[in-house]
């Protein structure tokens, strides 16, 4: 994948309105055919009511069918099922921390020999398509771009007279506004922040405002003992002032909306993804807001760059390759299926989309978009593809050593050199 990014040609390609998209790849027949896909995914009850709406859209247009497959927290394992048993669907939802993890395990087939014809991916530019290049191969399409950001309840500040984060709150003004949260709001199950030592994505941002960044182009770690004990005793410094919610609250959070803290209505901030806060407006009645993550301070880096919010990609097992690239095609491009999608998979990569769907848009949908937009002159160049082996240490190693710093079964000491030692040793290089 090339990292040349340059963002302000990324926010021109990404989000400036106007231009055409076709529905569909160049010269794509929509006469009735016959077949069946399996597409699957993993995401909110609302995701899942969209896709499945937008696959009875492709269905009614061309008479091919799309079995729906949500998934749950098991996601990634019923994947890993999937593939030993040859049996991975025709389209499978992947994002850009997994994308050249898969792809390099065989999991996702090249698209290249689809584009142009079943595919069409020609508006989107040449950056946004290489958002999703793995050594010269196309291995996905992005469904919509996005950012790391701080969600927080607005209605909860309101009441607690605490003015909210904005764009330049510093890692210290966050820990303090968690802790003064905490105690302005005085119930004895409801804190300020959650417990981030866990997310992978947060300490990237970290790492990348200190000149680093999580993993290096030879599938390695790319921080120190050093920084990986002074994140720990950041976090853990926070869960001691009670600023952030305890172990036990945390851990129920396994990669879905429904069960963060934020969404439990457990803690007045969360720290996701910019795309996702469709998703947790419908799960509370309080007004939430987005912002970046906590900054560094000024002159330094902000730690963010875009990214493909979620990606498409199509199973090295299909039997039907072309025909889950023009269900890609359709979902990326045609109209109505993009009033459907809105932007809960991060605003669309296709400026015709953008353009139908930008007057339908409510408040929250709209805040998504005009956040990315304040990212513009904010971000870095995107990262080379991640290892293999990526998803297990954000599952298996960087999570599990978290929770056991959090619960207090092994020191910091020791969880830093163990986040090193067994990080390393589930990565290798992409081929």
């Amino acid at each position: 994948m090339k990292s040349d990014l340059n963002r302000r040609t990324l926010l021109k390609s990404a989000l400036a309105l106007g231009g055409a998209a076709a529905v569909g790849g160049p010269g794509m027949s929509w006469a009735q055919e016959t077949g069946r896909l399996r597409a699957t995914w993993w995401g909110s009850p609302d995701r899942a009511r969209r896709t499945t709406d937008v696959g009875k859209l492709f269905t009614e247009r061309t008479g091919i069918e799309i079995a729906g497959e949500p998934v749950g927290a098991d996601y990634w394992a019923k994947i890993g099922t999937q593939m030993a048993g040859r049996n991975i669907a025709d389209v499978f939802q992947l994002e850009p921390s997994s994308l050249a993890d898969y792809a390099g395990r065989g999991a996702a087939k090249p698209m290249n020999e689809f584009v142009g014809k079943q595919l069409d991916i020609s508006t989107f530019g040449d950056k946004m398509v290489d958002l999703c290049r793995v050594n010269d191969k196309i291995f996905g399409v992005a469904l919509g771009l996005n950012s790391f950001s701080l969600f927080y309840d607005q209605t909860v500040f309101d009441k607690a007279g605490i003015k909210p984060p904005t764009h330049e709150t510093t890692w210290k003004q966050f820990a303090d506004m968690a802790v003064d949260l905490t105690k302005a709001v005085g119930r004895p199950d409801y804190w300020g922040a959650p417990y981030g030592a866990r997310y992978h994505y947060v300490f990237d941002v970290w790492l990348r405002q200190r000149g680093k960044r999580l993993y290096t182009e030879d599938a390695k770690l790319g921080f120190t003992v050093d920084d990986a004990k002074e994140w720990f005793s950041y976090w853990e410094d926070l869960r001691k002032r009670n600023g952030c919610v305890p172990a036990d609250v945390q851990t129920l959070d396994q990669n879905q909306i429904e069960r963060n803290s934020l969404a439990l209505g457990k803690s007045a901030m969360g720290l996701t993804y910019s795309n996702q806060l469709i998703g947790y407006q419908l799960l509370t009645k309080n007004k939430l807001g987005i912002t970046m993550v906590p900054q560094a301070g000024p002159g330094a880096k902000s730690g963010h760059y875009y990214r493909p919010a979620l990606i498409w990609s199509i199973g090295s097992t299909s039997k039907q390759p072309d025909k889950a690239a023009a269900f890609i095609s359709f979902f990326v491009n045609d109209l109505e299926a993009g009033k459907i999608l809105g932007v809960e998979r991060g605003v669309p990569m296709s400026p015709k989309v953008r353009e139908a769907i930008l007057p339908s848009l409510n408040e929250v949908e709209r805040a998504t978009v005009d956040y990315v937009n304040l990212l513009a002159d904010k971000v870095s160049d995107y990262p080379p593809p991640v290892p293999i082996g990526a998803v297990e240490f954000d599952n298996n190693v960087m999570r599990k050593v978290a929770d056991q710093v959090a619960f207090g079964q092994i020191s910091i000491a020791d969880a830093a050199q163990r986040i090193l030692e067994d990080g390393n040793a589930v990565l290798r290089k992409v081929n």
